[in-house]
């Protein structure tokens, strides 16, 4: 079994906002999967689901943002699911918005959720890294993660969205490596090969 967790805060005052794209993703495999409603469950709103052949867990902590832990840890814990199968899902300001990283273990980067489940779990679950950018120098990196999308931000977070949920399936359906191949390279533009030149050599670069 694997769980997977998507990190936001609660309540309709946070629904649309950066910090809680996890949120979002979760919902959205929810949708893909017919997985029905969420259920109140380990401080969360939790449901099962079936991703290709593997049992899924899906969970929403419900604790706010800096105490993630108190959810993700109990949940893995109650299915006996290793740190190795705990998928989690959160915005990342260091990331350029739509664009999403995959790793394994590693430090929480002042992510105050990241930072709540390594001390309840340790850091050897897989993260999902949704990029959200970061804000101008004039704007409170505190008010811009608690600020939702704007205009065709709006558009770009829907295909994030999307993205991660499509990553999350293939670390549950092929492995890691495979997401990290696919993922970290979808949105680089390649290169058209150049002609060669008449005479038989490489055209100079420009």
């Amino acid at each position: 079994m694997w769980l997977v967790c998507g990190l936001g805060n609660p309540g309709e005052k946070y629904a649309g906002t950066r910090h809680n794209i996890g949120f979002m993703v979760a919902d959205e495999i929810a949708d893909r999967t017919r997985a029905g409603a969420f259920a109140s469950k380990f401080k969360g709103e939790f449901v099962s689901t079936n991703l290709g052949t593997e049992r899924c867990g899906l969970l929403k902590p419900l604790t706010y943002m800096n105490v993630s832990g108190d959810a993700v840890q109990p949940a893995a814990a109650f299915f006996k699911v290793p740190p190795e199968q705990v998928i989690v899902i959160h915005d990342d300001l260091d990331l350029p918005l739509g664009e999403l990283k995959l790793k394994k273990g590693g430090g929480h980067g002042g992510h105050n959720g990241l930072r709540s489940i390594t001390q309840r779990m340790g850091p050897e679950f897989v993260r999902v890294r949704a990029g959200i950018g970061r804000p101008d120098g004039k704007r409170d990196v505190s008010n811009f993660v608690l600020g939702n999308f704007q205009g065709a931000e709006t558009e770009e977070a829907q295909i994030l969205v999307k993205r991660c949920a499509d990553a999350v399936e293939m670390v549950i359906k092929d492995g890691l490596l495979a997401a990290q191949q696919t993922f970290h390279t979808k949105n680089k533009k390649k290169k058209k090969p150049k002609k060669p030149a008449p005479d038989g050599d490489s055209a100079a670069e420009g």
